[in-house]
């Protein structure tokens, strides 16, 4: 196995008033050369967006963008057509293939949203944008994962498919608890972003906001330090 640790306190930061973001990867004014993605997974941006704040139309090509709201809800308005509204508890995503043109806003006038948005470099290119939501439900979630998006080859009911053999699950475990990630394939990488709590992965710890990047192995045990809430995006490493 091998590994890179990605600390909290390493990401890029931006203050653009109505947002404030965190940056995983190279993004925007943030630029670290070693630090550009991983794999297929381009952006992971930890985004508080302000009430009624919210972005200018614009254009995205060729990429596919998941949304996973934290707190609160998040409007979205398309070229598509699509006008909606996804809250905690549910997932967006966003085929831009040959263009959309869109714009993402928190409809409340009080509550600050929180959202994970990450973009993943597609399988193919300029193909026909699309778009889709779910709810998850992660209530019930206990020393388990749950399957949030999957490849479009293989899609299944009320999961979100992507352009891009990736698979992505979020996982809560109770302290104390360990569980076992097997990858769905040889030369695939995944990169773990722990949201809540304390957890170890072969003898690394990490804290609320902290990723670890894993490769070279089929599987990943992941033991909780005290409660836990987690992301796994697995993602080709080529």
């Amino acid at each position: 196995m091998e590994k890179k640790f990605f600390p909290a306190n390493q990401r890029g930061v931006a203050d653009y008033g109505w947002l404030k973001a965190k940056y995983s990867f190279s993004f925007a004014s943030f630029f670290k050369p070693d630090q550009m993605r991983f794999g297929k997974l381009r952006v992971l941006n930890d985004d508080i967006i302000v009430p009624e704040g919210g972005s200018e139309k614009h254009t995205h090509e060729n990429m596919e963008i998941i949304t996973i709201p934290i707190k609160g809800s998040l409007k979205h308005e398309d070229s598509m057509g699509n006008t909606e509204v996804i809250e905690t508890g549910q997932v967006q995503v966003l085929s831009t293939g040959t263009g959309v043109q869109h714009r993402e806003s928190n409809p409340s006038v009080r509550q600050e949203t929180n959202i994970l948005q990450i973009w993943l470099l597609p399988k193919e290119q300029d193909l026909k944008p699309s778009y889709g939501q779910k709810n998850i439900d992660t209530k019930p979630l206990k020393n388990q994962l749950l399957l949030i998006v999957t490849p479009k080859n293989k899609e299944k009911e009320n999961v979100l498919s992507v352009n891009q053999q990736a698979f992505l699950y979020l996982g809560k475990l109770e302290q104390e608890k360990t569980i076992d990630y097997n990858l769905h394939k040889d030369h695939n990488g995944v990169y773990l972003f722990l949201i809540e709590g304390k957890i170890q992965v072969d003898g690394q710890k990490l804290e609320k906001r902290d990723a670890l990047g894993i490769w070279d192995t089929t599987k990943v045990s992941i033991e909780s330090l005290e409660n836990a809430y987690f992301l796994i995006i697995e993602v080709p490493l080529n």
